[in-house]
């Protein structure tokens, strides 16, 4: 029988012979702006059927990773609960662009399956496209005819294997507008006695499976909602590669049909299911759930094994492509991810770190056919390891709050309160719902479903939309641009197109310019324009999106349409510029030498006086790290090394190339080449040789995002200045201290650890002083109802006084009702403790301290037996605490 690999380099075999180009897999972090992962086959070749850029291959066939959480296809919350759910999966392909087109495809198909694989023909099904009404296009006759001819060939009744499918099911778009086409998918008869009919195609049910579509890409969609044909027709199919293998696995190679289909059953998922039996003594079993809200304890120990094999691979793919947990976008996806495992491995009480060690098998099992996961590994494992052991602390966090919820409910989790648990605690809704039925609980799904709804409504008003066109030539004149050629920057001859009016602002447009337009985290030039005795400065230059520069023009000098103006740049600030982007593109060499290549631009900011470069990485840098990385940057400037560019067909690029995701790449592009050791895509302008920087200085080093990390740093003179005001800071620092500068650090550690000793002194009497103060307080209990109760103030004493005072007075007067309130600093703190006997009374400190709290200003909380709270109106404290046994009264008698 077939093994996983066997497959997937059958397949690829089996194109080769066709004639087709393999092609290695692309990143998982699209390069579409509006998907949050590579989430299909056709993402990475979406430039080719929009015309964008020319395909170097007329047939390619691939495998290509893919992640389907979040956004518009989000498979997370289904992962487990059944057996062809997952997060991350492979798509086998073939692609024709502008080469053969549906009898090809539909013939290759059908020999693969059959003949090469040994698939039964008597258990397959096609279908095809037939609009309902209001539907686009016509009735796929040709890939019609074609499976009714290999059907007739094959002995079995065309009008029994073929099926017709409407917009929705087989007619394939890329979105509202675009490159789209009808598509034929293949099904597979699973059922025992394989006889369905073909009634169980589209039908979603797990016995009949889709394995194939082919997609015949032959119209475009227009805005207007029309379908004009294409110029250039191209075929996109796409194979679901754990679903061959585990149809295979589960059939043991079609010789047996009586168990459920299933993914899992797959030898891509046995490595880790074995290491999670070795981790937790249980074996996985293959039983799905009847009722998923109340699984048998099979059922659920199945469904941590399936959650588990699914996200171990996402996580491991993912983080090996750049992509790190984080609080944003993609990244909080992963981060959910990573949590959603962790509460079900808990489940299977499995220890702390388990997590990262299901990595291993992942490497061993997808590090031949992905090499970046072998290249990768131990940045892999340090993420997971980092982020499971901060979750680790998050879900005691979680499972506090979780508690709270239920002591302070009766009867149910609110829909809110669970979705909370979920968004922010990383805790799935069954695990909430286990949790509550331990305390006798329900859960309200209807709410939390809400909840989910207005959350997804969100995420879709904030994303981004564009239209997707098939390129067909500019749309406006653009500006030509000659910057790059300092012989243009002083008194360049331009002709006026335009001068555009906006709001109070003019911009003046030219057939030509040196000026810069701001783009790619270099910001626009300034500088000045001319004509005759006419003059104005220019004080910003920013594109459109016909790629004029638009200058931004000061003063009134009227410039009219066709007379011809000198352009003049300021160019001690363009020098600067230069400086600091050459310096960037130096930086994030430095940044992946030292600290690995997962480590991708996520942002910059280029000006004359400074840079900023944000960039993905785990965790905060060391002060050895910035130093290292300062070191070799500023090495790199004593060489004095050329900086050149030069143009190259984007698919003709050097390997080593770095590219910026997020960024539209046409057929041409431009690559900037500093020594040889850094090579960029980009469109600025550079200094030519990287001596002119003079010096780099790193400013500052810190988070903007979880996963994503910002350095500021200045070159050249900008760091001759920043470097001056340190000296001047560490001599002045030297002098208050009365020693030499390079006794400074010394001496400012010996008088910071002087004053540590005193403020713990210092803590240390407060705290005695608030013990010898509540030993005072024991006259004024209190017996409301048979309950003990003092309610007291301290002034002059804060909360961490307040707890040292409670800590006194609790085994003094226990069982009781403790309320303190002290005032520090003008605000009012309180802490609140019930004893045990005094919960079963009624009484509750939660409960208590917020009433009180709320009268002085503020709020707080807690369980039924402590609680601590603040307020701002100290003049309310005498009232709040006189409210304390009516209060008190009030639970009881409840």
């Amino acid at each position: 029988m077939m093994t996983s690999s066997d497959v997937r380099q059958s397949f690829l075999d089996f194109f080769t012979s066709k004639g087709h180009h393999i092609e290695p897999s692309a990143s998982l972090l699209p390069s579409s702006p509006n998907l949050l992962f590579t989430n299909a086959g056709m993402n990475p070749f979406v430039p080719y059927f929009l015309g964008e850029r020319d395909a170097p291959h007329s047939r390619v066939a691939d495998t290509q990773k893919c992640i389907r959480a979040g956004g518009k296809h989000n498979d997370l919350d289904d992962v487990g609960y059944d057996t062809y759910h997952q997060t991350f999966f492979e798509m086998l392909g073939n692609w024709s662009f502008g080469d053969y087109f549906k009898e090809e495809a539909i013939e290759w198909a059908w020999e693969l399956l059959t003949r090469v694989w040994g698939f039964p023909k008597e258990r397959l099904y096609a279908s095809v496209y037939q609009p309902d009404e209001g539907d686009p296009a016509e009735f796929d006759q040709e890939a019609y005819d074609y499976w009714k001819a290999i059907f007739e060939r094959e002995g079995l009744d065309p009008a029994e294997r073929i099926v017709r499918g409407n917009k929705k099911d087989n007619f394939w778009m890329m979105g509202d507008t675009g490159p789209c086409g009808p598509c034929s998918e293949i099904h597979m008869d699973l059922t025992p006695d394989g006889n369905s009919g073909g009634k169980l195609v589209n039908a979603d049910d797990p016995w009949c499976i889709e394995i194939w579509n082919l997609v015949f890409i032959q119209y475009n969609a227009n805005e207007d909602g029309g379908f004009q044909p294409l110029s250039a027709r191209h075929v996109d199919t796409g194979m679901g590669f754990e679903r061959v293998a585990g149809i295979l696995a589960t059939t043991k190679g079609f010789t047996d049909f009586t168990r459920p289909p299933s993914n899992y059953n797959a030898d891509l998922f046995t490595g880790i299911f074995d290491t999670l039996s070795g981790m937790c003594g249980l074996q996985y079993g293959a039983t799905l759930p009847v009722d998923p809200r109340h699984p048998t304890d099979a059922e659920a120990r199945d469904i941590c094994f399936r959650v588990l094999g699914d996200h171990i691979r996402t996580l491991c793919l993912a983080v090996a492509d750049g992509i790190l947990p984080g609080n944003e976008g993609r990244n909080y996806v992963l981060r959910r991810i990573l949590r959603r495992a962790v509460m079900y491995g808990r489940r299977l009480n499995l220890e702390p770190g388990f997590f990262t060690a299901l990595a291993e098998p992942v490497i061993e099992t997808l590090g031949p056919v992905f090499p970046e996961l072998r290249e990768k590994a131990e940045v892999v494992r340090k993420v997971l390891r980092a982020e499971e052991s901060a979750f680790d602390r998050t879900i005691d966090r979680g499972i506090n709050l979780f508690a709270s919820i239920a002591d302070q409910t009766e009867g149910r989790i609110s829909g809110t309160d669970a979705f909370t648990l979920y968004d922010t605690y990383g805790f799935p809704l069954d695990l909430t719902e286990i949790l509550a039925r331990e305390r006798g609980l329900e859960v309200d799904f209807e709410g939390f479903e809400a909840a989910m709804q207005a959350q997804r409504q969100r995420a879709r008003d904030a994303q981004k939309k564009s239209v997707i066109k098939v390129a067909d030539g500019g749309e406006g004149e653009a500006t030509r641009f000659v910057g790059f050629d300092p012989d243009t920057w002083e008194n360049h001859a331009a002709k006026v197109l335009a001068v555009v009016a906006s709001g109070d602002h003019r911009y003046l447009v030219t057939d030509s310019t040196p000026f810069y337009a701001e783009m790619g985290g270099q910001i626009g030039d300034q500088g000045s324009v001319s004509a005759g005795d006419r003059g104005a400065r220019i004080l910003d230059t920013v594109k459109d999106d016909a790629g004029r520069h638009l200058h931004l023009l000061a003063g009134d000098a009227v410039f009219s349409e066709g007379e011809e103006v000198r352009l003049t740049l300021d160019v001690p600030r363009r020098r600067n510029i230069q400086r600091h982007h050459s310096a960037t593109h130096i930086l994030n060499w430095a940044l992946r030498e030292k600290l690995g290549d997962h480590v991708r631009q996520a942002g910059s900011h280029v000006g004359p006086d400074r840079l900023r470069f944000d960039f993905n990485h785990f965790q905060a840098l060391t002060a050895e790290e910035l130093r290292e990385i300062e070191q070799v940057v500023n090495e790199r400037l004593y060489a004095d090394e050329p900086v050149v560019d030069y143009e190259v067909p984007f698919d003709e690029k050097p390997g080593d190339v770095v590219a910026v995701f997020g960024e539209k790449y046409g057929n041409v592009v431009r690559v900037v080449d500093i020594g040889g050791w850094s090579k960029e895509l980009c469109g600025g302008t550079h200094v030519g040789r990287v001596g002119e920087i003079g010096q780099i200085r790193l400013v500052a080093e810190s988070s903007i995002s979880a996963g994503v990390r910002r350095i500021e740093a200045v070159c050249a003179h900008s760091a001759r200045e920043y470097t001056a005001r340190e000296h001047e800071l560490l001599h002045r620092v030297a002098g208050e201290l009365s020693v030499k500068p390079e006794e400074a650090p010394i001496r400012l550690h010996a008088v910071l650890h002087k004053l540590r000793e005193v403020e713990k002194e210092l803590k240390e009497l407060k705290a005695a002083s608030a013990r010898d103060m509540a030993a005072d307080l024991t006259a004024g209990v209190q017996d409301i109802q048979g309950v003990k109760l003092l309610a007291a103030r301290l002034d002059g004493v804060d909360a961490n006084g307040l707890r040292e005072a409670m800590d006194g007075l609790r085994p003094k007067i226990d069982p009781a009702v403790i309320v303190l309130a002290g005032i520090s600093e003008g605000k009012v703190v309180f802490n609140v403790s019930v004893a045990e006997e005094c919960q079963a009374r009624g009484a509750h400190a939660g409960k208590l301290v917020g009433p009180i709290a709320k009268m002085c200003g503020g709020g707080g909380g807690g369980k039924a037996d402590r609680a601590q709270a603040g307020g701002k109106d100290p003049e309310a404290l005498a009232d709040a605490l006189a409210s304390v046994p009516v209060l008190l009264v009030g639970q009881l008698q409840a």
